[in-house]
């Protein structure tokens, strides 16, 4: 789907993706022709799956997904999950549902005979790499038992590669903002017209936070039209905090829940959001379970705190080394909140440094962390030929009203932080964002793959 593609351990699977990356366009080239005939041609195994929740939206989609996954093993029920993209390796877009157990990220083996099984399939007609592997994880899903498959769109909705499931168990959109605008339009009301095309006739709809009212109308009536019931987030369902609980509130009554484990106050409302979707879609998660999961979800490369590796070691001790993939202003609009209430709790000087694609809003980005960021460094993304350069990506902070330089990279850049303190400063906190595929540099160079 992208050519920007995270270094990676070869294995068998990479080696036959890389192979598909040869023979196919590289890029977004959105339509549900060629996955319909491919899926056709393997027998058509979205039809055999376990009972799908598919989720669309600019922000939140991942977390979302997250929750609803540890929720349901929590229950011990098994959930295959499909997200893009991967921050490390090709695999974390498949983790496959086992009973009883948390599931697992797919054995390469499998994965490998799973796309060239697909590639045979589709013996050499035209199709993209990201419809390629969409058909692989419909394929996985269908041959493994499970009790849910929770799939996560790619780009947009209507014409993703993941919108060929006719009766999902629900469908949900998460929080929208300007992101992909060429492909999705530059106006939220169309880009959310793009993520409602995944409502389907008869499958429950449930529309998490919005931010923008206009996007909200445009939801609300594309889910009217599909006679389906629908849940809207401050409406239907909602949560808040509490004196440190979670409360959440719907039809049924309240829930009062931990805090979730993955931080930010913007996780509130998707977590909210995974409970409503999972009751929507028929699961019937006790309260405990919810609780269980609430705690135990983990979403690798959004707000996680790096504790160990060497880019962790070359800032001062006591510092803060926070990562997040995030990379457009509704985006940055939570991560800057979140760093606001980690100031209110804990001061420090905060320092980004900060990779982005060319395709991304980095000035949009940027001016939610005016009077927050001491600086910018601006680093380069050594896997992707379509980031922006870093004296481009620092132009754009300062037309934000940040200070900001260029910098060789995320080592370089850190140890600037870390010689740049001033006597008497508290040790720095310091956040790596703007693209999961920096992300991905981060955590692997940290051996901190997602597994």
């Amino acid at each position: 789907m992208t050519s920007s593609l995270p270094r990676v351990d070869t294995g068998e699977a990479e080696r036959e993706i890389a192979g598909l990356m040869e023979r196919h366009p590289k890029g977004f080239d959105l339509g549900l022709e060629r996955i319909r005939r491919l899926l056709a041609s393997l027998g058509d195994p979205q039809t055999r799956l376990p009972p799908v929740i598919h989720v669309a939206g600019t922000n939140g989609k991942g977390s979302t997904v997250s929750f609803m996954r540890a929720i349901l093993e929590a229950e011990g029920l098994a959930a295959h999950v499909h997200t893009s993209p991967h921050l490390v390796r090709w695999h974390e877009r498949y983790r496959l549902g086992r009973r009883g157990e948390p599931g697992r990220l797919v054995d390469d083996a499998v994965l490998a005979d799973a796309i060239r099984r697909a590639r045979e399939a589709n013996g050499g007609e035209p199709v993209t790499v990201f419809e390629v592997l969409s058909a692989v994880a419909f394929l996985l899903f269908a041959e493994h038992p499970a009790d849910a498959a929770l799939i996560e769109v790619g780009l947009g909705g209507r014409l993703d590669a993941t919108n060929v499931v006719d009766h999902p168990a629900a469908t949900v959109v998460t929080a929208i903002s300007l992101d992909h605008q060429p492909y999705l339009g530059d106006r939220v009301e169309l880009i959310a017209a793009e993520k409602a095309g995944i409502f389907k006739p008869g499958s429950p709809v449930v529309i998490g936070p919005q931010t923008d009212g206009a996007a909200l109308d445009v939801l609300r009536d594309k889910a009217a039209r599909t006679r389906a019931a629908v849940k809207v987030y401050g409406e239907d369902f909602l949560a808040y905090a509490e004196r440190g609980r979670l409360i959440y509130q719907d039809e049924a009554g309240l829930l009062d829940l931990a805090l979730p484990r993955l931080p930010g106050r913007h996780q509130i409302g998707n977590a909210a959001t995974a409970i409503a979707a999972l009751r929507a879609a028929g699961f019937k998660a006790g309260s405990a379970a919810i609780a269980r999961g609430l705690t135990g979800a983990q979403w690798p490369g959004r707000l996680q705190r790096i504790t160990t590796g060497p880019l962790f070691e070359a800032l001062p001790p006591g510092s803060e080394l926070w990562l997040d993939g995030g990379h457009n202003p509704g985006a940055g609009a939570v991560i800057a909140e979140a760093l606001a209430e980690m100031e209110d709790r804990t001061p420090r000087p905060l320092h980004l440094v900060c990779g982005m694609l060319s395709t991304k809003e980095p000035v949009g980005f940027f001016r939610h962390f005016q009077g927050m960021a001491r600086d910018v460094q601006c680093v380069p993304i050594p896997t992707s030929d379509a980031a922006l350069a870093p004296e481009v990506l620092a132009g754009a902070a300062r037309e934000a009203g940040l200070r900001a330089s260029p910098a060789a990279g995320v080592a370089e850049a850190l140890s600037r932080v870390a010689a740049g303190g001033r006597t008497g400063d508290a040790a720095p906190r310091v956040l790596v964002c703007g693209s999961l595929y920096l992300a991905g540099e981060v955590l692997r160079d940290s051996d901190l793959a997602p597994r």
